[in-house]
């Protein structure tokens, strides 16, 4: 019985792992197809062609800028307020830290259909046009909590005596921030920030909502379903995977030198 179960739960475990890639390894042999057309409906063939044709597509590679240029924003913004907002949350108790602390958890739990409609309204209200920027806002404003959130949890486990040594020995509040707190809550500060991008970068419903005449990628490629998906596609998709999956082993690689 014992053996019955851990062959079970193996045969899951892989069946989820199965799950998850397949999607991606259909996009990625699709960034291959030597496919006659414009637009990808059967595999025919392998090619690298579309690797060297990447740009070909105007307004593709306009969306793919316009995604990463938000992405980036979203990341820095998000990282630097969301950090300020988790170090407070996680070594101060002020008034209001409880609320925060709700508010934080329910900005995560939030549909993003409702944030979505409910910052189009608030940009309608104000009259405010939209478009690039208001895309910013909507992923700094949906993203913040997260970033909050990674670096709390990171703050929480500092020694604060480390803090009080640096002061003890002269450094002031910039400078203890600088040299002692910042480096250790820093691996907190990047998970948040690197979260934030990728929360950004596949955004469709929050942008969609607040997006104006400014199209992403995701926007792109929801408007090119109706007609068919072109190979650049699945080539910019690869190449955005393959970036992330360089940092993840990077990351793991540099967390094991760390021990």
């Amino acid at each position: 019985m014992k053996i019955f179960r851990g062959r079970g739960l193996q045969i899951y475990t892989w069946l989820v792992i199965a799950w998850l890639v397949v999607p991606i390894a259909v996009m990625v042999l699709f960034g291959f197809n030597d496919t006659k057309g414009r637009y990808n409906t059967a595999f025919q063939g392998f090619t690298l062609k579309w690797y060297g044709k990447l740009f070909e597509i105007g307004d593709l590679t306009e969306a793919l800028v316009n995604s990463l240029l938000i992405a980036v924003l979203t990341m820095v913004i998000a990282g630097v307020l969301g950090s300020l907002i988790g170090l407070a949350l996680g070594r101060y108790r002020f008034r209001g830290a409880g609320a925060m602390n709700v508010m934080m958890f329910a900005a995560i739990s939030c549909a993003e259909i409702v944030m979505g409609a409910s910052l189009l309204s608030l940009f309608v209200t104000l009259a405010v046009p939209l478009g690039f920027w208001t895309i910013v806002i909507s992923h700094v404003m949906f993203s913040i909590s997260f970033v909050a959130i990674t670096v709390r949890a990171r703050v929480m486990t500092l020694d604060a005596s480390l803090e009080e040594a640096a002061r003890d020995l002269g450094a002031g509040t910039w400078t203890t921030f600088r040299l002692v707190t910042l480096p250790m809550i820093f691996p907190g500060v990047m998970a948040g920030s690197m979260l934030a991008f990728a929360l950004s970068i596949d955004d469709f419903v929050i942008t969609n909502f607040n997006s104006g005449g400014t199209v992403t990628f995701p926007l792109w490629i929801w408007g090119a379903t109706r007609v068919g998906i072109p190979p650049q596609v699945n080539v910019m998709g690869t190449l955005i995977f393959a970036v992330g999956l360089l940092i993840a082993v990077g990351n793991a690689v540099v967390a094991r030198r760390r021990r």
